[in-house]
């Protein structure tokens, strides 16, 4: 070990390059893997190549002579699978063994050689340790992403074996390398420490993992760091990265080990990325460049190949290496590092984790009654409302008399790793039983948070169990307990916590950064003398530890302190909040709570706050009483002291008010402040500057902090809108409307063809906020408005918005048209198609000016401050252009590695129907059938909540958003109001409904097409629909999909249906009085609700059809939640869309529904359809058609559909632009 870390320190070292590539110029035959000893093997051995080793031994060592001649220092056993779980593909498990220990021996003996020419450079031999074919953190069953294929003691079993015989036949050092999950990889760890235990040395650890794409992942999700912290547990000579990507791809995560790991790093890139045959094109001159690169930027210690190098790729990267300086391993803060899918790092100025508590059987009935009737999917939904809560932690027991403890929770966690959006956070593995806390850590391929363990059964068993959680690669919670008993006191906590401490770090040597203390949080109040210091002596204790037991941490379950006020959520939330107030200023670091019943310390009433902080620092003798008798009062008189608390705020300043109105969205008393603020000032416009602009900004930082949500700010607006209205007389009378200066000017467009405007409409009323003056010119803006507009009114910036794809292409054309007209000012691009990739990609490319991508109204006021800005202009729109480089690099390279079919091969691969045993369902009607004023109460139990709060930009699923943490309560506001304004749309019918549906004799012709006939005879063609097929390669068992595969071939009776609906008749006049009455969240809302009730009629009209007007699922019965999964049988996709991603598919079935005499529907230029809040598709009825996204296609189907469709390239390229790659 000293020897290799002794020349790592002088230089950078070689590791060789492919034994796999060098292994194939041989053109090995059967019986060359066979040899003598295994003619008669019964099962085949070609591709076997870890058992040449065997067979073949001379061409194994002469690929080792010539890396070695080449300038490696390191070569690798050839041993890549040698291990029983792979070698079962060959049932040749038991010569695992003896093929590492014959490995070992001919690259030992070829190292040999080479040292004894040149010992003053010496050569290492490295055994390989692969990651075999199994996972153990992925499920290979689609159907059951709970079941594994290998548990981690079988994994463990395996790796144990092959590295004793790897060290028996004399390697120097173990790479566990191309890691793709992590779970094998500490399995493969595991096995090593356990080895060197046994052998009683230690031998030197490289771990190599291998992140799979540009997205910076492994296989099973994990970022580049989060997997340096799962790996970091054991002393590493070296991490680093391996295969996948070649060099200038794997750059940006090399970079990142390279600032974060405390070990050496090592790189070995394949030579390029694969051709379209699979093969590595790279040359040893272009990959030398590149390592240069790697080189002169101090980013390694270790530099090789994989695939596809050779002994010249590696002759020329030891050139490249020679005489440069090698990476220094960097100084690291001693901070405590975690990580699920993604790495959590406790900084000082974290301030508090967050360990979310409702996974926990013991302390959540409902979700112990999930996990006993095994209702996992509603288990792990509490999991991932307490992720989306704030829980940086999840803690999970499942500690129950009736469960089996340790299956329960080896089924939660497997499920858990299933789901990336709880996997991103570490786990807190909490059980009182140790064998149930060691199944959970063999399931968790981050770094966890053991809870807990103590001195209670003694020292021997304690370091036992430390010693296990160290190897396991996990942090550990120290409960406060020993031989003795719980530590009641002060002077018991940190004399236990103090030995737990130093028997931790002296004799087990367990990192003190990851040491957590819980020193007993016990409940207060209680009326018993001996607990009044209960939580003065956490606080106290929690101070000591801090100062006294260096990089250790504090936590505790901070709900026990209230446990004597159970029911009593009011007081509960204030001794919540109070005590982590206090905890955190003694240096409490984390805790396990409840986020929903937390609330801000400021925020607790003065009386309530100053009798809880007597209790918990024990400041009177009746404390205890006081609460109580307090805590009973507000029991009793519950909503009146809230009433009381509401009206206390008409109290304050007019300019406190003022704010409070902005904040609260409060109309009421506007009118009245705004003229006893106008006495105050001499100038109405002084006003507008002063106390209204100071609430904006309040209003402006709550939202940029995350403690305001669009629907209050847009209420903030309206009061603004309301205010300035009431000033307006006096402003025209004093005639200084001209003088008040805004932050600068932005028009706003949504785009030629596009009708929605809701987002963009949010946008300026937030940038509005901010004291911008908006000029918005609607929707449906052609590019030449839009720049005579931005001209004349001499704007600072252009904002385009659109919904629809045609939309991009339009965008992509103002942008040329901006650098035609020779514009210099910034251009924004928004909307629910748009994404920074195409502004990146599509549009910043014909601006050589700042085009910037905003994704949500939060970034607009940041983003339009630093366009403007003098300071920040030049800086800001640097970084911009130098992302959007990156970006495009990315996409090309993304591009460049989907592996396209042919479309004859594609249609081969179609989707399998057979349509002799097939039911066909005949209409109950041929043509159109028209429903005018369709009743709007109908559709209401057929609303789809979610997308309403999204249109928001309030991110979750209803109704679990209503009791949100952060968002439950603005959600509840929002809720509510749209339930007002639902009621008010129905009752006074502000909107009308009205529905074309048609059914028509229909086949599919020439696979790829969809005849629509005239009548039974199925002789006219009335009209065609044409389908885009799905065309990258796909793994065997899966197709390559079209619509036109659920509609039968000619020569069987089948039929397609088609529809359009819409339910914005009536909506711009209402829309209009809103604006009239500067009420733009309530014009906003309308149309949010509009949109809603046009998907509620989709909905409702498709059960219609399915129930009586084609009639194939007549006892069809499923509730709104079950449609909205879409459980029935049958689909709508609609033209312009994943299915069928060409809007001009609109035109047909307008044409058929004759919809724009029928219902009064026309579709924009664009294919944007009029009135807006409208839907429109097409209806298949087979059993097996299912929703799917047509995905990339190549030029070849582009120039197909074309002629298929009889339009010029050149539209068909316009159209279908968003899925050509």
């Amino acid at each position: 070990m000293n020897d290799i870390k002794s020349q790592l320190e002088k230089r950078v070292l070689i590791i060789d390059g492919a034994m796999g590539t060098m292994i194939q110029r041989y053109n090995l035959t059967e019986a060359d893997y066979r040899g003598e000893r295994f003619k008669d093997w019964p099962h085949d051995l070609k591709g076997n190549n870890d058992l040449l080793v065997l067979t073949q031994p001379a061409i194994i060592e002469e690929i080792h002579r010539q890396y070695l001649d080449a300038g490696a220092d390191i070569i690798e056993t050839n041993t890549f699978n040698a291990q029983r779980i792979s070698m079962a593909d060959y049932h040749m498990e038991s010569l695992s063994y003896e093929m590492n220990v014959a490995a070992a021996q001919i690259a030992r003996r070829a190292a040999d050689a080479f040292n004894a020419k040149t010992p003053q450079q010496p050569r290492y031999v490295a055994g390989a340790i692969g990651p075999t074919n199994r996972t153990a953190s992925l499920s290979p069953d689609v159907n059951d992403p709970g079941f594994r294929a290998i548990s981690f003691d079988d994994l463990v079993g395996a790796y144990l074996e092959q590295a004793r015989g790897l060290v028996e036949g004399g390697v120097d050092l173990f790479l566990i390398e191309t890691i793709f999950d992590t779970l094998n990889a500490k399995a493969a760890l595991f096995a090593v420490q356990t080895l060197c235990e046994e052998l009683g040395r230690k031998i030197p650890v490289m771990v190599s993992g291998t992140i799979t794409d540009a997205s910076g992942r492994t296989l099973s999700g994990q970022t580049t760091e989060a997997f340096l912290n799962s790996v970091a547990h054991v002393d590493l000579l070296s991490v680093g990265l391996n295969c996948a990507l070649g060099a200038p791809q794997m750059r940006p995560f090399l970079e990142e080990l390279a600032n974060k790991a405390p070990f050496y790093v090592s790189c070995y890139p394949n030579a390029g990325l694969p051709n379209q045959f699979g093969e590595y094109d790279e040359s040893p001159e272009q990959m030398g460049e590149y390592i240069r690169d790697f080189v002169k930027s101090n980013f390694v210690n270790i530099i090789g190949g994989c695939c596809g190098t050779t002994p010249d790729h590696i002759r020329r990267i030891a050139e490249v290496a020679r005489g440069e300086r090698p990476r220094s391993v960097p100084y690291l803060e001693p901070y405590m590092k975690l990580s699920g899918l993604e790495p959590v790092t406790l900084r000082p100025e974290s301030n508090f984790m967050n360990v979310g508590e409702r996974t926990n059987v013991t302390g959540s009935k409902k979700f112990a009654r999930l996990i006993k009737e095994e209702q996992y999917d509603e288990a792990l939904a509490i999991a991932r409302d307490q992720v989306e809560g704030g829980a940086q932690v999840i803690d999970i027991n499942m500690d129950e008399g009736m469960l089996d403890a340790v299956a329960a929770m080896t089924r939660f966690l497997n499920l858990i790793a299933a789901e990336p959006d709880i996997a991103r956070v570490p786990i807190m593995l909490d059980s009182s039983k140790f064998h149930v806390i060691e199944a959970g850590l063999k399931c968790v391929q981050g770094k966890a948070i053991v809870n807990s363990i103590s001195l209670k059964e003694g020292e021997a068993e304690f370091i036992r169990q430390a010693k296990l959680i160290k190897k396991y690669g996990a942090a550990v919670i120290v409960m406060a307990f020993d031989e003795q008993g719980q530590a009641d006191t002060y002077e018991r906590r940190i004399q236990i916590c103090k030995r737990a401490y130093d028997v931790l770090v002296n004799e087990v040597h367990f990192p003190a950064t990851d040491i957590i203390f819980d020193p007993n949080i016990f409940p207060v109040a209680t009326g018993m003398d001996e607990h009044r210091r209960n939580a003065l002596d956490f606080f106290l204790a929690t101070k000591w530890i801090k100062e006294n037991l260096p990089h250790a941490k504090v936590s505790g379950g901070v709900s026990n302190v209230s446990f004597s006020f159970r029911g009593n959520d009011h007081v509960r939330e204030a001794i919540h909040a109070a005590f982590l107030y206090h905890g955190i200023q003694h240096g409490m670091d984390m805790g396990i709570v409840n986020p929903s019943q937390l609330i801000v310390y400021d925020e607790i009433p003065k009386e309530l706050l100053e009798l809880v902080e007597d209790v918990l620092l024990d400041r009177r003798d009746d404390a205890t009483e006081r609460l109580i008798t307090y805590a009973e009062k507000v029991k009793g008189e519950g909503a009146s002291v809230k009433n009381v608390k509401d009206e206390e705020w008409r109290k304050l300043p007019v300019k406190e008010r003022i704010t409070h109105s902005l904040v609260k969205g409060i109309t009421d008393f506007i009118d009245e402040d705004m003229e006893e603020c106008r006495q105050l000032y001499s100038r109405s416009l002084e006003v507008i500057e002063g106390p209204l602009m100071d609430g904006m900004n309040v209003v402006g930082d709550l939202f940029g902090a995350g403690k305001m949500f669009l629907p209050q700010v847009v209420k903030s607006a309206r009061v603004m809108k309301k205010a300035v209205a009431y000033l307006t007389p006096f402003l025209e009378a004093e005639k200084v409307q001209g003088e008040s200066k805004a932050a600068g000017k932005v028009l706003m467009a949504t785009v030629k063809g596009d009708v929605h405007d809701i987002g963009k409409n949010i946008v300026g009323v937030v940038l509005a906020c901010n004291n911008y003056e908006i000029v918005d010119m609607g929707v449906m803006v052609p590019a030449d408005k839009i720049l005579e507009t931005a001209r004349k009114e001499n704007v600072d910036v252009i904002g385009l918005s659109g919904l629809i794809t045609p939309s991009l292409d339009e965008m992509v054309h103002v942008a040329k048209e901006m650098e035609r007209q020779g514009f210099t000012i910034p251009l924004l691009i928004g909307g629910a198609t748009t994404s920074k990739v195409h502004t990146a990609v599509k549009i910043e490319p014909h601006y050589s000016h700042p085009v910037v991508h905003v994704n949500d109204a939060s970034r607009s006021v940041p983003v339009v401050g630093s366009l403007i800005s003098k300071e920040q202009r030049e800086s800001f729109v640097a970084g911009v252009k130098e992302e959007y480089a990156k970006v495009r690099e990315h996409n090309a390279r993304a591009q460049g590695q989907n592996k396209f079919i042919s479309m004859q091969q594609a249609r081969a691969n179609k989707f399998p129907i057979d349509w002799d045993a097939a039911h066909l369902a005949t209409p109950t009607f041929t043509g159109t059938k028209v429903f005018d004023d369709y009743p709007l109460e109908e559709l209401v139990p057929y609303i789809d909540w979610t997308p309403f709060f999204h249109s928001w930009e309030m991110k979750g699923s209803y109704p679990k958003i209503l009791d949100d943490p952060e968002r439950g309560v603005e959600a509840r506001k929002l809720f509510d109001d749209a339930q007002r304004m639902l009621n008010a749309i129905v009752k006074e019918r502000w909107l009308s409904a009205k529905a074309v549906i048609g059914f028509w004799p229909a086949n599919t012709v020439n696979d790829d097409d969809m005849e629509v006939y005239a009548n039974d005879e199925r002789r006219d063609v009335v009209a065609k629909f044409h389908a885009i097929r799905q065309q990258t390669q796909k793994p065997e068992g899966y197709y390559n999909l079209a619509i036109s595969d659920f509609l039968a071939p000619k020569g069987k009776p089948d039929y397609i249906g088609g529809f359009a609906v819409c339910t914005g008749y009536g909506i711009d006049e209402k829309v209009s009085q809103f604006e009239k009455n500067h009420d733009d969240y309530n014009a906003i809302l309308l149309k949010a609700l509009a949109d809603r009730l046009a998907e509620a009629l989709a909905e409702r009209m498709h059960e219609r059809v399915r129930k009586e007007f084609w009639a194939y699922a007549k006892d069809e019965h499923f509730n709104n939640e079950q449609l909205i999964k879409e459980m029935y049988h049958g689909i709508r996709p609609a033209p312009g869309y994943p299915a069928q991603p060409d809007h001009t598919e609109k035109d047909t079935l307008f044409a058929l529904l004759d919809a724009e005499q029928q219902i009064g529907l026309h579709l924009t230029e664009s294919k944007a359809m009029v009135p807006t809040a409208a839907v429109s598709g097409l209806y298949f009825a087979h059993k097996d058609a299912h929703y799917f996204g047509v995905g990339k296609i190549n030029t070849e189907q582009v120039h197909d559909y074309a002629q298929r469709k009889g339009m010029s390239k050149e539209d068909a390229e316009k159209w279908l632009g968003p899925v050509i790659a």
